[in-house]
């Protein structure tokens, strides 16, 4: 039997600033869209690989997301860490820690919260990128 994590959902409190956001300053393009009788839905994949995310929102949902504790942080692999940064904060993204060389693993990372409070992780490998993960230095 082989399993893979194909995609998951996020819901979101504004599905056209959430596209905005995930296109423009993120840079990951939507492949599909669809409209349920509850929610409106945007997949979103990089052409270079990785997982899929699909966006929702639901539209009996008022007010913010409610984060509560099962979710901690969505990692996003990317070449220049700090330019990522740059961009985000520039799009509204809360700085939660700036940019940093991690002395336990070859990697550069940043910490911000999206438009909806959700954590992203911005990670720049500078080696040995995991196997099977795509790697944005090589595109």
């Amino acid at each position: 039997m082989v399993a893979i994590i194909g995609q998951f959902c996020v819901n979101v409190s504004d599905l056209e600033r959430s596209v905005a956001f995930w296109e423009n300053v993120i840079g990951i393009p939507v492949v599909s869209r669809t409209e349920i009788e509850t929610a409106r839905e945007a997949v979103l994949q990089s052409p270079h690989g990785g997982g899929r995310m699909q966006l929702a929102q639901q539209l009996a949902q008022t007010g913010p997301i409610d984060m509560g504790s099962a979710f901690w942080k969505l990692y996003v692999n990317t070449d220049d860490c700090a330019a990522l940064f740059d961009k985000t904060v520039a799009a509204g993204c809360e700085v939660v820690v700036a940019p940093a060389r991690l002395e336990r693993w070859p990697v550069t990372v940043a910490l911000v919260t999206d438009l909806d409070g959700y954590l992203l992780e911005l990670i720049e490998y500078h080696q040995d990128t995991p196997a099977g993960v795509p790697d944005p230095k090589n595109v």
